[in-house]
């Protein structure tokens, strides 16, 4: 930390702090005055480099971006093609050349703490929120530290989680869930089932022509640059028990739980325990990091070692998202 507490100090000209404790998640860096971002590209390359392996988020206040057209550049300026979003969960907006609105979702409805597409065998390594304009009430992207999830976690339940992974249900369609054609980016069953099985995904096709997949997957993982062991999953957000118990039983008595939109279980098809998620969402609240977004705020994140979700919020609220460093783990490493 010893380099960490150096860039808090200063950096070129540029004001380097932490937002609650010294060196926590996140570190926010401004400029001496509003400025345009482009003119410190060159700086927050070297910073981002220094900091967010240590740190796992920064956040770039006071900059003068004056749209999404500046947040590209911004993203750009790290040099790494950024990625479409593929077997996505949720709904988004495409903008063009790699951006996306943030999660569609209802503006009463929160989005638990979460790392983007850790349901997946493959996931971008950074990921970057852009605040066009904040809401009137709530709306902040609340974010934690996967490390210190990993380490607050009960032995035990780490321990059933690293060994028995996670296998991902999902039923696409039928007005309940994205239809199988906006999560695969395609009208075609040929490439979905092609994508399928590069991405080790089952699948069939139900009599009613909807799609049904199965996918096991992590629940721990290592960073690849660092080694460090972080918690890495979303069994909390695809679970039945995360919606609200009248919602839960309504689609119980509409659909066998086979054909639940989505759903979860440990990666050899037993139940997981509801009091084990219950004490995992406990430890994501204790862990969670919450602060008001500020019109053009950028805020960069390492996706494995930083999870984000979204509070409820009242007003209009434009925040968007853009991806990049696509990275697979080998299914050997789940064994």
């Amino acid at each position: 930390m010893a380099r960490m507490r150096a860039l808090v100090e200063h950096t070129d000209g540029l004001q380097v702090s932490s937002l609650g404790e010294a060196g926590a998640l996140p570190l926010v860096v401004t400029p001496p005055r509003r400025a345009p971002l482009d003119a410190w590209l060159s700086q927050l390359s070297g910073l981002v480099a220094d900091a967010l392996p240590e740190v796992g988020g920064v956040l770039f206040r006071g900059f003068d971006v004056p749209g999404v057209a500046a947040f590209q550049r911004f993203v750009w300026s790290f040099g790494s093609p950024l990625l479409s979003y593929e077997f996505g969960s949720t709904p988004r907006t495409d903008l063009g050349e790699g951006v996306y609105t943030s999660t569609e979702y209802p503006a009463h409805q929160a989005i638990p703490l979460h790392s983007e597409q850790s349901y997946t065998l493959e996931w971008p390594m950074r990921i970057w929120f852009h605040c066009v304009q904040p809401s009137e009430q709530g709306g902040e992207t609340p974010i934690a530290d996967c490390r210190e999830i990993y380490r607050r976690i009960d032995d035990e339940v780490c321990r059933r989680f690293t060994q028995l992974g996670l296998m991902y249900v999902r039923n696409y369609g039928n007005g309940l869930d994205l239809p199988w054609q906006r999560a695969f980016n395609t009208e075609d069953r040929a490439i979905v089932e092609a994508f399928c099985r590069t991405h080790r995904i089952q699948f069939e096709w139900k009599s009613d022509g909807e799609l049904r997949t199965r996918q096991i997957c992590q629940a721990v993982a290592r960073h690849p640059a660092s080694g460090e062991w972080v918690w890495f999953n979303q069994a909390h957000l695809f679970h039945v028990s995360n919606l609200a118990p009248a919602i839960a039983d309504a689609l119980l008595g509409a659909v066998d739980e086979a054909d639940l939109p989505r759903n979860v279980y440990y990666g050899d098809g037993s139940p997981i325990e509801p009091e084990v998620l219950e004490h995992v969402r406990g430890v994501l609240d204790a862990c969670a990091v919450k602060f008001p977004w500020q019109q053009g705020d950028i805020l960069m994140l390492d996706n494995m070692l930083a999870a984000h979700g979204r509070c409820p919020f009242s007003g209009p609220r434009q925040v968007v998202v853009a991806m990049a460093q696509s990275y697979s783990i080998k299914a050997s490493l789940m064994q």
